[in-house]
């Protein structure tokens, strides 16, 4: 099994929560492992004891360019001695940035295929000439959203022993807010921020993998123009959070959530006296190109 850090939960002291009357923790789930770190350990540890228990000797997945998931997957399958297969939406570019120049160190194999073929990930005809192509392996789907990584989200989500009353996280494809939804059982609110543009369809996909609770909400609002794109603004939000909090952000996921919740903040979203828990999902390595 992945070696696990226990983390801490960070209260973040500012003047804009103060004279909001809110109180923001951080769940610092990006120490909980130096490579797979965040939820990507969460969504990952049943998808890897299941690959274990099926003898399977290599892991196949998918992502873009700049996926923490296809970054956290290479690094679990050195550790644990699978060999594994990155499927990468879009065309290579030379040279590779940091994330797939780590998979790719850590022994993932690089297969890059167009976006009109990537749309047809899930169909199984396509999966079949994957095997045909790289023989045995254990699929984990993109992200690593499955049932199996929403159970282990779940359990991180009912291991929260700390009061609060919402609990925040990044979206990408959703696994990790279906988790956090039915590990809360219903009890406290559960707000997601999109990474994603256009990412309305998300809703859809927390249903299918986190069942009929109604304790939970995504905002479209803080993707700053779509997974992996950033601005002036966010950058410089980041770059002064972490001066003043010493709490690493990355522009993918994290900096737009903590961005979003401040922005919130402001205007007066949450009521007063609530108590906000941001569960930070790792992925701190990133900068943009």
């Amino acid at each position: 099994m992945l070696s696990y850090n226990k983390t801490p939960i960070q209260q973040v002291h500012d003047s804009v929560l103060t004279n909001s009357e809110i109180r923001l923790f951080v769940k610092r789930e990006d120490l909980n492992h130096p490579f797979v770190s965040g939820n990507k350990w969460w969504k990952l540890k049943n998808n890897l004891i299941d690959a274990q228990k099926q003898r399977s000797r290599a892991l196949l997945t998918f992502g873009g360019a700049y996926s923490n998931h296809v970054y956290a997957t290479a690094a679990a399958a050195c550790e644990l001695g699978f060999d594994s297969i990155g499927i990468i939406r879009g065309e290579e570019v030379l040279p590779l940035n940091s994330t797939l120049l780590f998979a790719r160190d850590h022994g993932m194999k690089l297969h890059f295929i167009s976006r009109e073929t990537y749309r047809q990930k899930s169909k199984p005809q396509f999966i079949n000439e994957l095997h045909d192509q790289f023989g045995d392996f254990y699929l984990i789907p993109e992200g690593g959203s499955n049932e199996l990584a929403v159970a282990g989200v779940e359990e991180f989500a009912k291991s929260l022993d700390f009061n609060f009353d919402y609990l925040c996280c990044p979206v990408g494809t959703g696994g990790t807010l279906a988790g956090l939804i039915k590990g809360q059982c219903g009890e406290r609110k559960v707000f997601g921020f999109s990474s994603l543009k256009n990412g309305e369809y998300l809703s859809d996909e927390v249903r299918r993998l986190g069942g009929s609770y109604l304790n939970w909400e995504i905002n479209i609002d803080y993707h700053f123009g779509g997974y992996a794109k950033s601005t002036a603004a966010l950058l410089a939000f980041i770059e002064g959070f972490e001066r003043k909090h010493h709490i690493p952000l990355e522009y993918i996921y994290t900096g737009k959530m903590i961005f979003g919740v401040f922005d919130l903040v402001k205007k007066g979203f949450f009521k007063k006296g609530s108590t906000l828990l941001a569960i930070h999902t790792g992925g701190i390595r990133h900068s943009p190109n």
